[in-house]
Order: structure tokens, then sequence, then C-alpha cells
């Protein structure tokens, strides 16, 4: 594999959808100015307590109320081991026992009590491991691997199953694949409409959403997977082609963050906050990003998405930043 960073990414992730409506699409409403801090209103950011390590390409997810990140690239361009958990509480972040095998674009996804994590490349290629932690013990877990090795998927929970889609290297990246948490099991699910990684997404309404990734970086396309009769769907693209991008649902609207790929700011990096919103199958701007970064995930808990770590610069630029998003107040697309 060559030393340049894969291009890849991963997200960690819920979401939603109710029933197709079709590939009209409306006008977006107007981008309103960044905030420093949460207001009633909401549609505003704060800065958080910095991560203790710099890391991008990083697993996110939140199980019990904390906000948890795992692997990763760190600033040297080593891949990480590091667990580190964050406690809205009181605005910390703890050292956690490292994972097992130390991984940069893993997915992530959390399931009852317990944070699972999903192949990712080890610095020589991708890998196939599931891992399961246990916040109450500090303990990891092998679990059955993926069938399909591969780094910078999306995952996401529906019912009793996580869905991971998507991934690298090119050739697996229409793959999707659900594991059963409860009896420790892999089952195979009909493959992408568009193959990528660095993809994010989540699930509505029972629906899971793809939402862009690369190659190109810019890639738009929306799809959605219908796990009751194993179909696909397009929707409208997002407004803003992106790959390494976070995406989070809060209230059945899905939250899409930064980004690489961007040819307009010498960064390379998007700050684009945009919300899509499946009973009218139409994207929104919102306030964008203080500090623009890709490699991210993103993690909800209330009304607040939080964005942890990433990359400042397209390619390696890890930062510790922290910050978290409030959504509109009232806002729903349930």
């Amino acid at each position: 594999m060559p030393r340049e960073k894969p291009r890849l990414r991963i997200v960690t992730l819920g979401l939603l959808l109710m029933p197709f409506l079709g590939a009209c699409q409306t006008p977006m409403d107007p981008e309103p100015s960044p905030s420093g801090s949460p207001t009633p209103a909401g549609n505003s950011w704060v800065g958080l307590q910095p991560m203790l390590e710099a890391r991008q390409e990083v697993g996110v997810a939140e199980v019990l109320g904390r906000i948890y990140v795992v692997g990763g690239y760190r600033a040297d361009g080593s891949t990480a081991n590091t667990l580190e958990a964050y406690d809205p509480a009181t605005d910390r972040w703890t050292m956690l026992a490292p994972i097992p095998q130390g991984v940069n674009h893993p997915g992530a996804a959390s399931f009852g009590d317990r944070l699972y994590v999903f192949g990712g490349d080890n610095g020589r290629g991708s890998v196939s491991n599931t891992w399961a932690y246990d916040p109450r013990t500090n303990t990891w877990d092998g679990r059955a691997p993926l069938p399909t090795a591969r780094a910078a998927p999306m995952a996401g929970v529906i019912g009793g199953r996580i869905f991971v889609a998507g991934g690298a290297p090119a050739a697996v990246g229409q793959v999707l694949e659900a594991y059963e948490p409860a009896t420790d099991r892999w089952v195979p699910h009909t493959p992408m409409l568009t193959p990528r990684n660095h993809l994010a997404g989540g699930v509505l309404a029972g629906l899971l959403f793809a939402v862009g990734g690369r190659p190109p970086d810019t890639l738009a396309v929306v799809e959605a997977f219908n796990p009751a009769n194993g179909s696909w769907v397009t929707r409208t693209p997002m407004p803003t082609g992106r790959s390494g991008h976070g995406a989070a649902v809060v209230r059945g609207c899905l939250y899409v963050f930064g980004g690489e790929g961007n040819p307009t700011s010498p960064t390379g990096v998007f700050a684009e906050n945009e919300s899509y919103d499946p009973r009218s199958n139409a994207w929104a701007r919102l306030a964008p990003m203080p500090q623009p970064r890709h490699g991210i995930g993103a993690a909800v808990i209330g009304d607040r998405i939080y964005i942890p770590g990433g990359a400042t610069v397209q390619g390696f630029g890890a930062t510790s930043v922290h910050q978290a998003y409030t959504v509109p107040a009232g806002r729903s697309c349930l």
C-alpha cells in the first residue's frame, strides 16, 4: 500500500426516511451565520474540550451518554490504537483501554451498551476484524470478522442488525453486509448502486442512507436501502459533493458536515453543514462548521451533534479540535 494517506473514510451513524417521494428537489433554506455558542433557537456551534490526542480518519459513536473516538491516524501519520471517551457533563476526555489492533478508517456504531468497530486499515491494508467494547468493564472482545475486509465504510443500526456499507479498496465499494450482535453472525445484502468509500450516512424511518464518498472527491450521490425488500433507491443528491464527511440524525433529519475535495479552498476542506428532510426529499443549508474538517465522525446526545478530531487540510492534518452543533430548535423530519 502506498505511503501516502489511503483515500478512505468512516462514520458512525444512525438515520432516516419515509416512503419514496420521487427525485423532485425544492429550493434550499438560506444559510444562516454561524454562532460561537448555543442559543435557544439552535443552529449554532460551540467549542468543547479538545481530544487528548490529535487524530483523523477516526471511528466515532455514542454509548451510554458518552462520545467514543477510536483509532485513526495520529499527527505523525502512524495508525492509532487509541480509545478516548468524552463526558459532556464534565467536558472532559478520558483515555481508555486501547483497541487490540490499531486501525485507521474503521466503521463504528453503538448497539445496546457496546461500541462496535468494523474493519479499517492497519497501516498495511484493509482488515476484517470486528471488535466489541464494553464501557462498564473497559474491555474489548473479538467478534465474527467482516466477510469482506474493507476500510472507510459507513455503519448504521436497523432493528437488531448493524449494516456496514461500502469501503475500500475499490473492488468492495458496493458491498453491504449486516452484523447481528445477538447471534454474532453476518448476513449479506443487496450491493449499493454506486461503489464508494469515505461515505457517511445513517438510518431514517427504517431505511439506511448512504451519502457522498469517493471516488471522485466530490461524489454527491444519495442512496437509500430498504431492508424489508432488499432494494436501493436514488434520492436527491447532496448540494455539496464530498468525502470523509460526518453525518448524524436528530428527530428524523439527516445532518452532514465537512469533508474534503473542496476545489475553492486552499485547504481542500469543506465547512458545509447541510440537512436532508426525507419527507420533501430536499436539502437545506445550515450554519457552517467554525473549523472545517474531514476524516471525521459524528455522534448525537440530545439536540447536540458532537464532532471530535479530524483533519484541517486535505490529506494529512490531524487535529484535536472538538466542536458540537445544536440543531435548530423544533426542527423535525418525522
